[in-house]
């Protein structure tokens, strides 16, 4: 299955960002950002899954909540960074 990692820049933004997409009703786990995905350093992201993912990045911006950079994970662990 793939997923859509979005990166947030710390745990605070990630949990705001998952009880977002919950409270949508849209399925999403707070997670470590994957090591190399990160520039910051340590990070977090959302995970979601790519049927959903659209709608979680809307509803992400329609709530103002801040995001980093936004990934697609595929099930050989491979990752491809898609546009905001």
């Amino acid at each position: 299955m793939v997923y859509y990692l979005i990166t947030c820049r710390s745990l605070t933004y990630a949990q705001r960002a998952a009880r977002a997409l919950e409270r949508a009703g849209i399925t999403a786990s707070v997670m470590r950002t994957p090591k190399g995905l990160s520039k910051e350093g340590c990070s977090y992201c959302v995970k979601v899954s790519e049927r959903r993912g659209a709608l979680a990045l809307d509803i992400l911006r329609d709530t103002d909540t801040r995001i980093s950079r936004v990934f697609l994970l595929y099930p050989t662990g491979e990752t491809r960074e898609v546009g905001l």
